[in-house]
């Protein structure tokens, strides 16, 4: 695996790194906000201006909306299987 697969998503036992998810998020969203408000608008400063905003805004609520999904993921793991669920 390549030293680059690496750093930009490692499934280790430590699982994701949601900085860097996150990171790698806010690039693509930026492209993509970018290239939609500059095709509907035609103007490259209204473009930049829109890619920079929303994203910029939508990065940050998702580096806390993973955060969140994490802490759901510890606490299924942790909590006690019900007894009628149980195989016997």
């Amino acid at each position: 695996m390549s030293v680059l697969k690496l750093f930009i998503h490692d499934h280790g036992q430590r699982g994701d790194n949601p900085l860097i998810k996150t990171l790698t998020f806010a690039i693509t969203h930026f492209t993509v906000a970018f290239s939609v408000a500059y095709v509907l608008t035609g103007d490259i400063v209204i473009g930049g201006l829109i890619a920079m905003v929303e994203p910029a805004i939508n990065t940050i609520a998702y580096f806390f909306h993973e955060k969140l999904w994490q802490q759901r993921g510890r606490r299924r793991q942790v909590a006690p299987t019900p007894v009628a669920q149980q195989a016997h």
